[in-house]
Protein backbone atom coordinates (compact mmCIF):
# COMPACT_ATOMS: atom_id res chain seq x y z
CA UNK A 1 0.00 0.00 0.00
CA UNK A 2 1.44 3.26 -1.24
CA UNK A 3 2.73 5.90 2.17
CA UNK A 4 -0.38 7.80 3.43
CA UNK A 5 0.85 11.48 4.53
CA UNK A 6 -0.70 12.98 7.17
CA UNK A 7 -1.66 16.37 7.82
CA UNK A 8 -3.43 18.41 11.07
CA UNK A 9 -5.91 19.87 7.97
CA UNK A 10 -6.72 19.05 4.92
CA UNK A 11 -8.50 21.79 2.45
CA UNK A 12 -10.04 20.78 -0.49
CA UNK A 13 -10.18 23.49 -2.65
CA UNK A 14 -8.17 26.64 -3.03
CA UNK A 15 -10.53 29.70 -3.48
CA UNK A 16 -10.97 32.56 -1.70
CA UNK A 17 -12.42 30.48 1.11
CA UNK A 18 -9.98 27.65 1.06
CA UNK A 19 -6.97 29.51 0.67
CA UNK A 20 -8.16 31.96 3.50
CA UNK A 21 -8.46 29.35 5.62
CA UNK A 22 -5.43 27.75 4.93
CA UNK A 23 -3.36 30.98 5.56
CA UNK A 24 -4.93 31.54 8.56
CA UNK A 25 -4.15 27.82 9.91
CA UNK A 26 -0.63 28.33 8.73
CA UNK A 27 0.25 31.54 10.66
CA UNK A 28 -1.06 29.15 13.86
CA UNK A 29 1.35 26.71 13.16
CA UNK A 30 -0.61 24.29 11.54
CA UNK A 31 0.61 21.51 9.05
CA UNK A 32 -1.96 21.82 6.15
CA UNK A 33 -2.36 20.38 2.93
CA UNK A 34 -4.48 22.52 -0.09
CA UNK A 35 -5.73 19.99 -2.64
CA UNK A 36 -6.50 22.40 -6.27
CA UNK A 37 -8.43 20.60 -9.09
CA UNK A 38 -7.64 23.56 -11.11
CA UNK A 39 -3.89 24.60 -11.87
CA UNK A 40 -3.55 28.31 -12.00
CA UNK A 41 -3.87 30.96 -13.27
CA UNK A 42 -7.40 29.34 -13.29
CA UNK A 43 -10.72 31.85 -13.86
CA UNK A 44 -14.04 31.51 -11.86
CA UNK A 45 -17.28 32.38 -13.05
CA UNK A 46 -18.21 35.30 -10.85
CA UNK A 47 -19.50 39.32 -10.38
CA UNK A 48 -16.14 39.59 -9.42
CA UNK A 49 -16.95 42.23 -6.32
CA UNK A 50 -14.81 42.42 -3.53
CA UNK A 51 -16.91 43.48 -0.70
CA UNK A 52 -15.10 45.75 2.53
CA UNK A 53 -15.68 42.30 4.37
CA UNK A 54 -12.80 40.94 2.11
CA UNK A 55 -10.54 43.93 2.14
CA UNK A 56 -10.66 43.24 6.27
CA UNK A 57 -9.75 40.60 5.80
CA UNK A 58 -7.06 40.81 3.36
CA UNK A 59 -5.75 43.54 5.44
CA UNK A 60 -5.27 40.81 8.06
CA UNK A 61 -3.48 38.93 6.15
CA UNK A 62 -1.36 41.79 4.46
CA UNK A 63 -2.42 41.57 1.28
CA UNK A 64 -3.86 45.06 0.53
CA UNK A 65 -1.06 46.28 -1.09
CA UNK A 66 -0.90 43.52 -3.44
CA UNK A 67 -4.42 43.99 -4.38
CA UNK A 68 -3.96 47.50 -5.03
CA UNK A 69 -1.04 46.71 -6.95
CA UNK A 70 -2.98 44.12 -8.92
CA UNK A 71 -5.47 44.68 -11.76
CA UNK A 72 -8.35 45.83 -10.20
CA UNK A 73 -11.52 48.54 -10.72
CA UNK A 74 -12.16 50.60 -7.38
CA UNK A 75 -15.79 51.79 -7.38
CA UNK A 76 -16.76 54.44 -5.70
CA UNK A 77 -20.60 53.13 -4.98
CA UNK A 78 -23.86 51.63 -6.47
CA UNK A 79 -26.05 52.33 -9.01
CA UNK A 80 -29.90 51.18 -9.19
CA UNK A 81 -32.17 51.06 -11.75
CA UNK A 82 -36.19 50.84 -11.33
CA UNK A 83 -38.74 48.51 -13.91
CA UNK A 84 -40.04 51.78 -15.26
CA UNK A 85 -35.83 52.88 -15.99
CA UNK A 86 -35.81 55.45 -13.13
CA UNK A 87 -31.92 55.12 -11.18
CA UNK A 88 -30.20 56.51 -8.70
CA UNK A 89 -26.67 56.44 -7.39
CA UNK A 90 -25.77 55.50 -3.70
CA UNK A 91 -21.94 56.47 -2.80
CA UNK A 92 -20.05 54.57 -0.69
CA UNK A 93 -20.05 56.66 2.00
CA UNK A 94 -15.96 57.79 3.14
CA UNK A 95 -15.08 55.91 6.35
CA UNK A 96 -18.06 53.59 6.58
CA UNK A 97 -17.36 50.19 8.13
CA UNK A 98 -17.21 47.53 5.64
CA UNK A 99 -17.40 49.32 2.63
CA UNK A 100 -14.44 51.76 2.92
CA UNK A 101 -13.15 50.94 -0.46
CA UNK A 102 -14.87 48.79 -3.16
CA UNK A 103 -12.96 46.73 -5.60
CA UNK A 104 -13.69 44.60 -8.75
CA UNK A 105 -10.92 42.02 -9.26
CA UNK A 106 -11.31 39.04 -12.17
CA UNK A 107 -10.79 35.92 -9.76
CA UNK A 108 -8.26 34.77 -12.54
CA UNK A 109 -6.13 37.65 -10.32
CA UNK A 110 -7.69 37.35 -7.32
CA UNK A 111 -7.69 34.02 -6.50
CA UNK A 112 -4.29 33.84 -7.88
CA UNK A 113 -3.24 36.43 -5.22
CA UNK A 114 -4.76 34.66 -2.23
CA UNK A 115 -3.52 30.90 -3.12
CA UNK A 116 -0.33 32.21 -4.05
CA UNK A 117 -0.21 33.73 -0.39
CA UNK A 118 -1.49 29.98 0.80
CA UNK A 119 1.40 28.44 -0.54
CA UNK A 120 3.58 30.30 1.75
CA UNK A 121 2.42 28.59 4.84
CA UNK A 122 0.94 25.17 3.33
CA UNK A 123 1.55 22.55 0.89
CA UNK A 124 -0.51 22.45 -1.78
CA UNK A 125 -1.26 20.37 -4.92
CA UNK A 126 -2.43 21.77 -8.26
CA UNK A 127 -4.66 19.41 -10.17
CA UNK A 128 -5.49 17.57 -7.60
CA UNK A 129 -9.24 16.07 -7.77
CA UNK A 130 -10.44 14.89 -4.81
CA UNK A 131 -12.34 11.89 -5.84
CA UNK A 132 -13.68 10.29 -2.55
CA UNK A 133 -12.91 10.75 1.22
CA UNK A 134 -11.81 8.16 3.37
CA UNK A 135 -13.31 6.61 6.75
CA UNK A 136 -12.60 4.47 10.13
CA UNK A 137 -15.33 3.59 11.98
CA UNK A 138 -17.99 5.84 10.30
CA UNK A 139 -15.53 8.76 10.96
CA UNK A 140 -13.85 10.61 7.90
CA UNK A 141 -10.39 10.21 8.30
CA UNK A 142 -8.93 11.71 5.03
CA UNK A 143 -9.33 11.61 1.24
CA UNK A 144 -8.30 10.23 -1.91
CA UNK A 145 -7.57 12.21 -4.81
CA UNK A 146 -6.54 11.95 -8.49
CA UNK A 147 -3.14 13.67 -8.81
CA UNK A 148 -1.98 15.86 -11.90
CA UNK A 149 0.47 12.79 -13.15
CA UNK A 150 -2.91 10.51 -12.86
CA UNK A 151 -1.52 8.86 -9.29
CA UNK A 152 -3.83 7.92 -7.05
CA UNK A 153 -2.84 9.07 -3.53
CA UNK A 154 -4.28 9.53 0.00
CA UNK A 155 -4.19 11.96 2.29
CA UNK A 156 -5.14 11.89 6.17
CA UNK A 157 -6.23 14.32 8.55
CA UNK A 158 -7.89 15.56 11.92
CA UNK A 159 -10.13 17.66 9.85
CA UNK A 160 -11.16 18.51 6.61
CA UNK A 161 -12.05 21.97 4.93
CA UNK A 162 -14.65 21.61 1.91
CA UNK A 163 -14.33 24.79 0.05
CA UNK A 164 -14.81 22.83 -3.26
CA UNK A 165 -17.41 25.07 -4.42
CA UNK A 166 -21.29 24.45 -5.15
CA UNK A 167 -21.02 20.92 -6.27
CA UNK A 168 -18.92 19.76 -3.37
CA UNK A 169 -18.00 16.29 -2.84
CA UNK A 170 -17.48 16.91 1.17
CA UNK A 171 -20.78 18.98 1.46
CA UNK A 172 -22.36 15.33 0.30
CA UNK A 173 -20.87 14.15 3.38
CA UNK A 174 -22.86 16.33 5.89
CA UNK A 175 -26.24 16.99 4.20
CA UNK A 176 -26.55 15.18 0.82
CA UNK A 177 -26.36 16.51 -2.86
CA UNK A 178 -29.93 18.21 -2.90
CA UNK A 179 -30.31 21.24 -4.32
CA UNK A 180 -32.84 23.80 -3.30
CA UNK A 181 -34.04 25.72 -5.99
CA UNK A 182 -35.85 28.49 -3.89
CA UNK A 183 -32.62 29.19 -2.87
CA UNK A 184 -29.97 28.91 -5.51
CA UNK A 185 -29.30 31.29 -8.05
CA UNK A 186 -28.10 30.63 -11.60
CA UNK A 187 -26.26 33.66 -13.34
CA UNK A 188 -24.71 34.17 -16.38
CA UNK A 189 -21.74 36.68 -17.11
CA UNK A 190 -19.30 37.76 -19.83
CA UNK A 191 -16.73 40.78 -20.26
CA UNK A 192 -17.25 43.71 -22.37
CA UNK A 193 -15.37 46.51 -23.52
CA UNK A 194 -15.93 49.54 -24.82
CA UNK A 195 -19.30 49.81 -23.03
CA UNK A 196 -19.94 53.44 -22.48
CA UNK A 197 -21.72 55.10 -19.63
CA UNK A 198 -20.26 53.64 -16.17
CA UNK A 199 -19.18 56.10 -13.60
CA UNK A 200 -17.17 53.67 -11.69
CA UNK A 201 -20.07 52.43 -9.95
CA UNK A 202 -21.51 49.00 -8.99
CA UNK A 203 -25.14 49.11 -11.71
CA UNK A 204 -27.83 46.78 -11.02
CA UNK A 205 -30.59 47.33 -12.51
CA UNK A 206 -34.04 45.44 -12.07
CA UNK A 207 -35.04 45.38 -15.92
CA UNK A 208 -38.86 44.56 -16.24
CA UNK A 209 -38.39 41.68 -18.93
CA UNK A 210 -36.41 39.49 -16.17
CA UNK A 211 -37.89 40.25 -13.34
CA UNK A 212 -37.76 38.43 -10.41
CA UNK A 213 -33.84 38.52 -11.24
CA UNK A 214 -31.31 41.79 -12.47
CA UNK A 215 -29.21 42.86 -15.00
CA UNK A 216 -25.52 44.06 -14.02
CA UNK A 217 -22.29 45.90 -15.11
CA UNK A 218 -19.30 46.05 -13.26
CA UNK A 219 -15.92 48.08 -13.62
CA UNK A 220 -13.28 45.73 -13.53
CA UNK A 221 -9.68 46.38 -15.40
CA UNK A 222 -8.41 48.29 -18.46
CA UNK A 223 -11.62 48.93 -19.48
CA UNK A 224 -13.54 45.93 -19.04
CA UNK A 225 -16.90 45.44 -18.03
CA UNK A 226 -18.27 42.75 -16.23
CA UNK A 227 -21.94 41.85 -17.18
CA UNK A 228 -24.06 39.30 -16.24
CA UNK A 229 -27.73 38.46 -14.82
CA UNK A 230 -28.91 36.14 -12.02
CA UNK A 231 -32.23 34.46 -11.22
CA UNK A 232 -33.15 32.14 -8.64
CA UNK A 233 -33.90 28.88 -10.11
CA UNK A 234 -37.47 28.23 -9.16
CA UNK A 235 -38.42 31.57 -10.69
CA UNK A 236 -36.55 30.59 -13.49
CA UNK A 237 -38.36 27.42 -13.96
CA UNK A 238 -41.44 29.36 -13.68
CA UNK A 239 -41.35 32.04 -16.17
CA UNK A 240 -39.59 29.46 -19.01
CA UNK A 241 -37.08 31.90 -19.41
CA UNK A 242 -33.75 31.73 -21.14
CA UNK A 243 -31.35 33.64 -19.36
CA UNK A 244 -28.55 33.95 -22.19
CA UNK A 245 -30.96 34.96 -24.48
CA UNK A 246 -32.07 37.43 -22.40
CA UNK A 247 -29.21 38.67 -21.50
CA UNK A 248 -28.55 39.34 -25.22
CA UNK A 249 -31.86 40.86 -25.75
CA UNK A 250 -31.42 43.30 -22.85
CA UNK A 251 -28.07 44.34 -24.05
CA UNK A 252 -28.76 44.54 -28.45
CA UNK A 253 -32.47 45.85 -27.48
CA UNK A 254 -33.67 47.42 -24.41
CA UNK A 255 -33.69 50.97 -24.52
CA UNK A 256 -31.45 51.75 -21.60
CA UNK A 257 -28.82 49.91 -22.81
CA UNK A 258 -28.61 49.36 -26.68
CA UNK A 259 -26.73 52.95 -26.83
CA UNK A 260 -24.01 51.83 -24.47
CA UNK A 261 -23.52 48.77 -25.54
CA UNK A 262 -23.76 50.11 -29.65
CA UNK A 263 -19.59 49.98 -29.78
CA UNK A 264 -18.84 47.24 -27.46
CA UNK A 265 -17.10 44.31 -27.95
CA UNK A 266 -17.98 40.81 -26.39
CA UNK A 267 -14.13 39.79 -25.45
CA UNK A 268 -15.63 36.02 -23.41
CA UNK A 269 -18.06 33.86 -23.77
CA UNK A 270 -21.50 34.10 -21.86
CA UNK A 271 -20.73 31.72 -18.79
CA UNK A 272 -23.13 30.24 -16.92
CA UNK A 273 -22.98 29.04 -12.62
CA UNK A 274 -25.06 28.41 -9.77
CA UNK A 275 -25.24 29.96 -6.52
CA UNK A 276 -26.47 28.29 -3.08
CA UNK A 277 -27.74 31.04 -1.62
CA UNK A 278 -27.71 32.13 2.74
CA UNK A 279 -31.23 32.56 2.46
CA UNK A 280 -31.44 28.86 4.28
CA UNK A 281 -29.74 27.31 6.94
CA UNK A 282 -27.66 24.87 5.94
CA UNK A 283 -25.34 22.19 8.34
CA UNK A 284 -22.01 23.12 7.70
CA UNK A 285 -20.24 20.97 9.91
CA UNK A 286 -19.98 16.90 11.05
CA UNK A 287 -17.33 14.22 12.82
CA UNK A 288 -13.72 16.11 11.47
CA UNK A 289 -15.45 17.84 8.63
CA UNK A 290 -15.83 22.01 8.27
CA UNK A 291 -17.73 23.94 5.14
CA UNK A 292 -16.72 27.08 4.12
CA UNK A 293 -17.78 29.47 1.29
CA UNK A 294 -20.19 28.12 -1.01
CA UNK A 295 -19.80 24.27 -0.14
CA UNK A 296 -21.66 25.82 2.59
CA UNK A 297 -24.11 27.83 1.27
CA UNK A 298 -23.23 31.61 2.26
CA UNK A 299 -24.04 33.80 -1.17
CA UNK A 300 -25.54 36.87 -0.14
CA UNK A 301 -29.10 36.31 -0.78
CA UNK A 302 -29.70 39.64 -2.32
CA UNK A 303 -26.15 40.99 -3.97
CA UNK A 304 -24.88 37.29 -5.10
CA UNK A 305 -21.64 38.59 -3.63
CA UNK A 306 -19.85 35.37 -2.08
CA UNK A 307 -16.31 36.11 -1.34
CA UNK A 308 -16.76 37.79 1.32
CA UNK A 309 -18.58 35.35 3.54
CA UNK A 310 -16.62 32.79 1.94
CA UNK A 311 -12.93 34.69 3.44
CA UNK A 312 -14.70 35.48 6.57
CA UNK A 313 -15.92 31.42 6.82
CA UNK A 314 -12.78 30.26 6.01
CA UNK A 315 -11.16 32.51 8.74
CA UNK A 316 -13.96 31.15 11.49
CA UNK A 317 -13.43 27.33 9.99
CA UNK A 318 -9.63 27.90 10.51
CA UNK A 319 -10.10 29.61 14.57
CA UNK A 320 -12.38 26.41 15.34
CA UNK A 321 -9.91 24.09 13.40
CA UNK A 322 -7.16 25.18 15.58
CA UNK A 323 -8.89 25.11 18.51
CA UNK A 324 -10.37 21.12 17.83
CA UNK A 325 -6.72 19.99 17.44
CA UNK A 326 -5.56 21.48 20.04
CA UNK A 327 -8.32 20.31 22.73
CA UNK A 328 -7.27 16.87 20.53
CA UNK A 329 -11.78 16.87 19.63
CA UNK A 330 -12.81 16.48 16.52
CA UNK A 331 -15.76 15.34 16.61
CA UNK A 332 -19.35 16.67 15.78
CA UNK A 333 -20.38 18.21 18.90
CA UNK A 334 -16.72 20.27 19.20
CA UNK A 335 -16.92 21.47 15.56
CA UNK A 336 -20.78 22.35 15.88
CA UNK A 337 -19.09 25.81 17.10
CA UNK A 338 -18.20 27.01 13.98
CA UNK A 339 -21.52 27.10 12.75
CA UNK A 340 -22.61 28.80 15.98
CA UNK A 341 -19.85 31.43 15.53
CA UNK A 342 -20.54 31.62 11.62
CA UNK A 343 -24.12 32.11 12.24
CA UNK A 344 -23.76 34.70 14.86
CA UNK A 345 -21.17 36.35 12.81
CA UNK A 346 -23.52 36.85 9.34
CA UNK A 347 -26.92 35.01 10.27
CA UNK A 348 -28.45 38.12 10.53
CA UNK A 349 -26.97 39.76 7.74
CA UNK A 350 -28.11 37.00 5.53
CA UNK A 351 -31.75 36.94 7.15
CA UNK A 352 -31.57 40.48 6.13
CA UNK A 353 -30.31 40.38 2.39
CA UNK A 354 -32.96 37.75 2.08
CA UNK A 355 -35.71 40.05 3.23
CA UNK A 356 -34.74 42.70 0.72
CA UNK A 357 -34.04 39.76 -2.15
CA UNK A 358 -38.17 39.12 -1.47
CA UNK A 359 -38.69 42.76 -1.61
CA UNK A 360 -36.87 43.05 -5.15
CA UNK A 361 -39.80 40.66 -6.68
CA UNK A 362 -42.25 43.37 -5.86
CA UNK A 363 -42.01 45.41 -9.29
CA UNK A 364 -44.48 48.52 -7.44
CA UNK A 365 -42.14 48.78 -4.50
CA UNK A 366 -38.81 48.63 -6.75
CA UNK A 367 -39.95 51.69 -8.76
CA UNK A 368 -41.15 53.48 -5.95
CA UNK A 369 -38.26 53.58 -3.60
CA UNK A 370 -36.31 54.01 -6.49
CA UNK A 371 -38.20 56.90 -8.39
CA UNK A 372 -38.68 58.39 -4.57
CA UNK A 373 -35.01 58.61 -4.09
CA UNK A 374 -34.25 59.90 -7.73
CA UNK A 375 -35.98 63.07 -6.46
CA UNK A 376 -35.40 63.56 -2.91
CA UNK A 377 -32.01 64.16 -1.65
CA UNK A 378 -33.12 63.09 1.66
CA UNK A 379 -34.77 59.67 0.44
CA UNK A 380 -31.56 59.18 -1.45
CA UNK A 381 -29.68 59.27 1.81
CA UNK A 382 -31.83 57.35 4.02
CA UNK A 383 -31.84 54.72 1.46
CA UNK A 384 -28.08 55.42 1.24
CA UNK A 385 -27.52 55.14 5.20
CA UNK A 386 -29.46 51.96 5.19
CA UNK A 387 -27.05 50.37 2.42
CA UNK A 388 -23.79 51.22 4.62
CA UNK A 389 -24.93 50.21 7.61
CA UNK A 390 -25.94 46.10 8.11
CA UNK A 391 -27.81 46.90 11.15
CA UNK A 392 -29.67 49.80 9.58
CA UNK A 393 -30.58 47.05 6.71
CA UNK A 394 -33.58 46.08 9.13
CA UNK A 395 -35.65 49.09 7.60
CA UNK A 396 -36.08 47.43 4.38
CA UNK A 397 -38.71 45.09 6.24
CA UNK A 398 -40.06 47.60 8.10
CA UNK A 399 -43.70 49.13 6.29
CA UNK A 400 -42.41 52.13 8.56
CA UNK A 401 -39.67 52.91 6.09
CA UNK A 402 -41.36 52.78 3.02
CA UNK A 403 -44.20 54.70 5.07
CA UNK A 404 -40.74 57.40 5.86
CA UNK A 405 -40.01 57.87 2.38
CA UNK A 406 -43.81 58.89 1.33
CA UNK A 407 -42.97 62.06 3.32
CA UNK A 408 -39.41 62.92 2.65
Amino acid sequence: MPEVENFDVIVVGGGPGGSTAAAFLGMKGRKVLVLEKGIFPRDKTCGDAVSGKSVGILSELGLIERLQKAEHGQVTGLTFSSPNGKSITIPFRRGDKGIEKGYVCRRIVYDGLLFSHAKNTSKVLEGALVTSVVKEGGKIIGVKASLAGGAEKEFHAGIIIGADGASSLIAREVRGARIDPNHTCVAYRAYYSGVRGNDGTLEIHFVKSILPGYFWIFPADGGLMNVGLGMIMSDMKKTNISLHKAMLDIIENNPLFEERFAGAKQVSPIAAWSLPLGSIRRKVHADGILLVGEAAGLVDPFSGEGIGNAMLSGKLAATIADQALSAGDTTEKFLSHYEELLWKEIGGELSMSYNMQRLGKVEWLLNFVISKASSSDRAREAISGTFSNPEAKKGYTSPLFYLKLLFL
